[in-house]
């Protein structure tokens, strides 16, 4: 309890009168122990403990439809998400995009076939996301932390990740076609099936990437590509790439 406590009978007016030898106290002694009576009478009234208990309990019935509705409350905020998400499809700028599709990664909500072609997507963080069959088409994701990725058959045609993070993503069957990877890290990166013509290579680290599978890569610039596996540019000058460090591929 909090409010509601017994309380001793206040002492008769008599008593707390004589107990102050100045007059001018009076008043104030008088006006405290009318109060002391007030809270006595109250502290013997049922019906204030009855309204305590009541408040406890309405407060725990408020704590159980919060977390019981809780389940509620996330599925309305990824909707609100998806709504940003199409409603700004096929058109520039962010709107609001890499808000939201990194609260919908950050609840492992998949997002795959998602369209946010010619989208700017600077520094999004999409880390381990599952874009299976995504279009990303022209879309710019410089600086971006697209690490662990799902990329599966996604439509990165004329995507511009330049400086962005790839490390060990699935490109597998991807299309990047005249996609900018200046300085990109793909290291671990599978790039099995992945049509690269026309991409700009250069200055991107390749440690470990999967490529001997890799479809086409014809025009593409390798030009001063890191850390490159044993024969991956002699495979890809044979088959149609360039080395050309001051130009585009």
């Amino acid at each position: 309890m909090i409010a509601r406590q017994q309380r001793e009978r206040p002492a008769e007016w008599s008593v707390r009168r004589g107990g102050t030898s100045h007059s001018w106290l009076v008043p104030f002694i008088a006006f405290e122990w009318m109060w002391e009576w007030v809270a006595f009478a109250l502290s013997r009234w049922s019906f204030l403990e009855v309204l305590e208990y009541l408040g406890s309990f309405s407060i725990l019935v408020a704590v159980i439809f919060y977390f019981s509705e809780s389940g509620d409350r996330i599925k309305q905020r990824h909707y609100q998400a998806w709504q940003v998400i199409n409603t700004a499809q096929g058109k520039g700028g962010s709107g609001g995009r890499i808000e939201a599709l990194q609260e919908l990664n950050a609840d492992k909500v998949p997002l795959v076939g998602v369209d946010v072609s010619s989208a700017s997507l600077q520094g999004l963080d999409l880390h381990g996301a599952n874009l299976l069959r995504s279009d990303f088409s022209s879309a710019d994701l410089r600086n971006s932390n697209l690490s662990q990725v799902n990329f599966t058959l996604a439509n990165l045609n004329s995507a511009n990740l330049r400086g962005a993070t790839l490390d060990r993503a699935n490109l597998a069957q991807a299309d990047l076609r005249n996609s900018d990877l200046n300085s990109t890290g793909l290291v671990g990166a599978d790039l099995s099936g992945a049509v690269l013509d026309d991409a700009d290579l250069r200055n991107a680290d390749l440690s470990g990437i999967r490529w001997q599978p890799i479809k086409s890569i014809q025009r593409a610039n390798i030009a001063g590509v890191h850390n490159a596996p044993q024969g991956f540019i002699e495979w890809a000058l044979k088959n149609g790439a360039i080395d050309r460090p001051g130009g585009e591929g």
